[in-house]
């Protein structure tokens, strides 16, 4: 799709893009063969995309899986993918919000699928946690984002954050490669990546929602030492925290960003008895 194929058609159905819902629309045919040829896709394969927006990697994507399953918030997108591609009959278009409906309701099973989606730039935090927390995940998640949000998925100890470390927990990722901002339309401020989220079946022995109440409170302040924010979150004294950290290896001036996930870990486990003693 050109850029004049995709003004055409947003004027023929009334669509003005916004950039409140993140509609910046891939147009480069280089990229999507990229994106397919890296998703390496099968006929017995269920793909669910999100946004699909004029559904230019829908096409490929219906070529390839099994089954697809797409997700459109906007009214008139979807009603005019149902025009253009309703035919398919691997095809099962759906005029929802993703943040808002379970993939089980949308007849997905965990680990039965994968994503594969240019992601409005807009959700990319939610739908990464709701993805990597749901009791129906999938297998890998093939993802188009910021640049910048890339590189925050993939920091490693020295720049851990919230989002690095819980990809970290959840799955395995990478980067695959990078998209130059001149590929959509209307053309976004930054550059973007795709980037790929192997998730694993087997996670930490450790109750999820308790290890991240402790990442948010290590990094409840960045600037401060990692006992500082402990200390305060948790109402103990720095003393204990420092006690805790030297039994684990840990200097007492280290900061929340230079521990790596199996640090946090231990971390979290010994801080456990001493949060249930209180």
């Amino acid at each position: 799709m050109t850029i004049a194929e995709a003004k055409s058609i947003s004027a023929r159905i009334g669509l003005s893009p916004s950039r409140a819902k993140g509609q910046n629309f891939l147009v480069d045919q280089n990229i999507i063969d990229r994106i397919i040829k890296s998703a390496d896709l099968g006929k017995a394969e269920t793909v669910l995309e999100v946004g699909p927006g004029f559904g230019v990697l829908t096409r490929e994507l219906v070529k390839e899986a099994g089954q697809v399953v797409a997700v459109e918030l906007d009214k008139k997108l979807f009603d005019f993918l149902q025009k253009e591609l309703g035919q398919n009959k691997n095809l099962k278009l759906l005029n929802a919000d993703i943040l808002k409906n379970d993939p089980g309701a949308m007849g997905l099973s965990a680990f039965g699928y994968r994503v594969v989606a240019n992601l409005p730039y807009n959700i990319t935090s939610f739908f990464l946690r709701r993805f990597l927390e749901s009791p129906t995940k999938p297998r890998e998640m093939m993802l188009m984002v910021q640049k910048e949000v890339a590189q925050r998925l993939m920091a490693k100890p020295g720049k851990n954050n919230l989002l690095s470390l819980s990809v970290q927990f959840y799955g395995e990722s990478q980067i695959l490669f990078e998209v130059k901002k001149e590929s959509f339309w209307p053309e976004p401020q930054v550059d973007s990546a795709v980037i790929k989220i192997k998730l694993k079946k087997d996670l930490p022995e450790i109750d999820a929602k308790y290890f991240f109440r402790v990442l948010r409170v290590g990094f409840s302040a960045k600037r401060k030492q990692l006992q500082n924010n402990l200390a305060a979150g948790f109402c103990l004294k720095n003393s204990k925290i420092r006690e805790i950290l030297a039994a684990i290896g840990l200097e007492e001036k280290i900061r929340a960003q230079e521990l790596a996930l199996d640090k946090w870990l231990n971390l979290a486990n010994q801080l456990k008895d001493q949060i249930l003693l209180k």
